[in-house]
């Protein structure tokens, strides 16, 4: 994740992948040829494989599954390529479709503007029946346009709040035991001044300000509010009524007023050192967060504001590339990156939630009675990117070659409405600038 702060819990941010999205907005303009479709091949011989060169555990369990391929057969040899983590995805962009590998990795947002560009074919015709069977729902979203799956993971995302029980039950709060009975964000204010009674300096809440509002947290952290609040970043290709409707706003002023409440936490230490009793984050922080209190640790869905909780997902995500001439030795390779073995290795190197049943199912963390249970049910309620089912939890970003735009000018405009800015005026300035882009864009169709 580039230029991500808080570098000593890459674990947790490379598994959410906060790259530099906006370089691929200039990248635009189709330059697919409408069949991206990989050849089939022989099913034999040389694969290459690119991935990003992250932390050092994530490195060692790639390279094992890619050992351990290699041994388990003698038909195909993948030879995988690691990119450093900056680099990454500026490298993928500024490569010719026709010069990118076999297999490649991907930040999931960015998935849209690649198959726009032409630069990554179907997955559906290469890989098991079983491979595609076993994903979860929330990762088939990620990884889907038009009926189509360019993008499989070995690991998902989880967010929401984790909380200090013994600061709550000082304070006299209740809280939420799962996702149906979680706080209104009414509920959550009263919270937030209940807890603030009973704190010296009054900052009850960490919102993980040290990432920057400005960046891929700010979307991926805090767009659940605008689902959650009946709104959309894009609805229909359009973020004009969706983005900036009355309820969204209302929602934005809420989140404003809550910043009388919140630490800064610049060192990242708020939470694990008692300064705070809330902290709005993901997965990423509970071995950190698990360590410093034990069992007062507990984990709480984000708050209600009127049309159901919701929560962010998506992370990185594995391809094939439209160049390919040899599909068929490309989704053997992922058939075998993607089985318990594999990804049970991986998010035990990382902590993500694991992105397929089977080993979600065996994860010590996700499975059921599992301390990150709560994510993984959240997972289990997919919206797709559209969240217009009241009963689902988990938002996909807008899968759209415009990401890049959409990311930007919300997370923009979060940022300045965090900063003080009028709520309406800050998000209809983003909704009236993503329209523009996408209407010079032609809507950024995939041909």
């Amino acid at each position: 994740m580039t230029n991500a702060p808080g570098r000593h819990r890459r674990t947790g941010l490379t598994a959410l992948a906060l790259l530099p999205l906006a370089a691929l907005a200039a990248c635009g303009g189709g330059g697919g040829t409408g069949d991206t479709s990989a050849e089939e091949g022989s099913g034999k011989g040389t694969i290459s494989i690119w991935a990003h060169q992250g932390q050092a555990s994530e490195t060692a369990a790639l390279q094992n599954a890619v050992k351990s391929f290699n041994s388990s057969q003698s038909d195909i040899k993948a030879e995988l390529k690691l990119i450093p983590e900056n680099d990454y995805t500026k490298t993928i962009t500024a490569t010719d479709a026709s010069e990118l590998p076999d297999v490649l990795e991907f930040d999931g947002p960015t998935m849209a503007n690649f198959v726009y560009n032409g630069k990554l074919a179907p997955v559906d015709d290469h890989v098991s029946t079983r491979t595609l069977g076993n994903a979860t729902d929330a990762v088939k979203a990620q990884g889907e346009i038009d009926g189509k799956h360019y993008g499989l993971g070995m690991f998902d995302s989880g967010l929401g709040l984790y909380a200090n029980k013994k600061q709550l039950d000082a304070a006299g709060v209740t809280y939420p035991k799962s996702v149906e009975d979680a706080w209104t964000a009414e509920e959550f204010g009263q919270a937030l001044k209940a807890l603030k009674a009973e704190d010296p300096d009054g900052k009850v809440l960490d919102i993980s300000e040290q990432y920057g509002l400005a960046t891929e947290w700010g979307t991926y952290g805090f767009s659940p509010i605008v689902w959650s609040a009946g709104g959309a970043l894009l609805k229909d290709g359009k973020a004009e009524g969706a983005l900036d409707s009355p309820k969204v706003v209302s929602a934005m002023k809420t989140f404003q007023s809550w910043k009388a409440y919140v630490d800064p936490n610049t060192d990242g230490n708020a939470f694990t050192n008692g300064k705070v009793a809330l902290s709005w984050v993901g997965h990423w922080m509970y071995p950190a967060y698990g360590e410093a209190l034990g069992d007062d640790l507990v984990v709480l869905p984000l708050p209600d504001f009127g049309n159901g909780p919701r929560t962010g997902q998506g992370s990185w995500a594995w391809g094939i590339g439209a160049h390919s001439e040899n599909g068929k030795a490309a989704g053997t390779f992922l058939d075998y990156l993607l089985n318990d073995t594999n990804v049970g290795a991986m998010t035990k190197a990382n902590g993500a939630v694991p992105a397929t049943r089977t080993a979600l199912a065996k994860s010590e963390l996700y499975r059921e009675g599992g301390p990150l249970q709560l994510f993984a049910d959240q997972l289990a309620r997919s919206c797709g990117d559209s969240a217009v089912d009241d009963s689902c939890v988990a938002v996909t970003r807008p899968v759209t070659a415009g990401y890049p735009t959409v990311t930007a000018k919300f997370h923009t405009a979060l940022n300045s409405i965090y900063g003080g800015a009028d709520p309406q005026e800050a998000l209809r300035k983003a909704a009236r600038a993503i329209d523009r882009d996408f209407a010079d864009n032609a809507g950024y169709e995939i041909p």
